[in-house]
């Protein structure tokens, strides 16, 4: 558990596979630009940075959609869309263990690394940025942002690229 200034705080999660290829510091950091950005303190959110049968598996039983994806947002207040066949999981798409959901927990963060590796690789960008937009678009949907509707979707990427070009400044990849 890392802490963030101003009295929010972030839950980092690496799998083991992946914790020499990137510092939990610098995640916490990712989450803790969103939150400032969006002037807000007191809150708490959980980021896991995990492997693609994990992800999937989330896919599959939260969202209906048997395949791997680059980000989950798992949030709390704010119910994300079921894509699968018949009925989604009650309440919402989400169901929390017993606990969460107290207040000012915003929700969970879920990444696949191999497939962040693999959209950096095909994007021809440090797969440390991919991290961080990845991370941040998550971020920005615990907190209700969403893309599908044009409108949604423009205000969603300008507060991702205004976050990006604060985590780095010029280009510089930190």
């Amino acid at each position: 558990m890392i802490g963030v200034a101003g009295g929010n705080q972030v839950n980092v999660r690496v799998f083991s596979p992946f914790r020499r290829q990137v510092p939990l510091r610098w995640l916490k950091q990712v989450v803790e630009e969103v939150l400032r950005g969006q002037g807000l303190s007191d809150k708490e959110v959980d980021l896991t940075v995990a492997d693609d049968d994990t992800v999937r598996q989330l896919n599959f039983r939260h969202r209906g959609l048997d395949e791997v994806t680059d980000v989950l947002a798992f949030s709390f207040s704010h119910s994300g869309h079921y894509e699968g066949e018949g009925e989604p999981p009650a309440p919402g798409n989400v169901q929390f263990p017993d606990g969460l959901g107290e207040k000012g927990w915003l929700g969970e963060v879920i990444v696949s690394f191999p497939q962040a590796a693999r959209q950096a690789q095909e994007m021809e960008r440090p797969l440390k940025q991919e991290l961080a937009h990845l991370i941040v678009h998550g971020t920005l949907h615990l907190l209700g942002y969403d893309h599908l509707e044009p409108e949604e979707e423009a205000t969603m990427r300008g507060l991702e690229g205004h976050v990006l070009a604060r985590l780095f400044p010029k280009g510089r990849i930190q």
